[in-house]
């Protein structure tokens, strides 16, 4: 059973889609108790980082749990960024910290948000980018994160420069991108997440 966190910063209906494209059982819920004894977890995210924690506060505790426990764990997009330790669009907000670094807007010469698709290199073993590589993945977004350890970045696109697409960390991981938009090889990133081990 896959359960998706519903904490009003999500975009439901489209991830839940790509789950039941791929004939996963889900279910949403922003109920703690539920949540808490969840074996997969995915945080999807639309919007802004400082939006986005505050409406998370009810389930930091059961989140950070969730993944000391080593059970699988998936943010999208905004659930990426709010992964990390803190962002410049939200100036003293703390994210989940749950990966270590910080969040910056895009810059240089590029048209902002960053929408569309684009090609993901994999440049770190990740089980849920496995057969991926090469493929093209649709984004959109103005932030990205800034990784403090590269070992964890598993996957990257160019876009005015390197953008990471990917983080992966044990049984933690992240797109930028949106599978659940991302046509076949986007489902096969889904399928990859049901599929591992607990």
């Amino acid at each position: 059973m896959i359960t998706i966190i519903d904490y009003k910063s999500g975009n439901l209906k489209s991830i839940s889609n790509g789950f039941k494209k791929i004939g996963a059982d889900f279910q949403i819920t922003d109920d703690k108790d539920v949540i808490a004894n969840s074996d997969y977890l995915v945080l999807p995210g639309v919007g802004a980082f400082g939006s986005a924690m505050e409406n998370l506060k009810p389930f930091e505790d059961v989140i950070h749990e969730h993944v000391r426990d080593d059970k699988p764990f998936l943010g999208v997009c905004l659930g990426q960024q709010v992964l990390m330790s803190s962002s410049e669009e939200a100036v003293g907000v703390k994210g989940l910290d749950l990966f270590k670094g910080h969040v910056e807007m895009l810059s240089g010469d590029i048209k902002i948000p960053h929408m569309g698709w684009n090609k993901l290199k994999v440049c770190n073993n990740s089980p849920i980018l496995d057969g991926v590589d090469g493929e093209y993945f649709y984004f959109v977004h103005s932030y990205h994160v800034i990784a403090d350890d590269e070992s964890i970045v598993a996957g990257v696109c160019d876009y005015g420069g390197e953008v990471v697409a990917s983080l992966s960390q044990n049984n933690l991981f992240s797109t930028q991108f949106h599978p659940e938009k991302s046509g076949v090889a986007g489902l096969k990133i889904l399928k990859n997440f049901t599929n591992l081990e607990l």
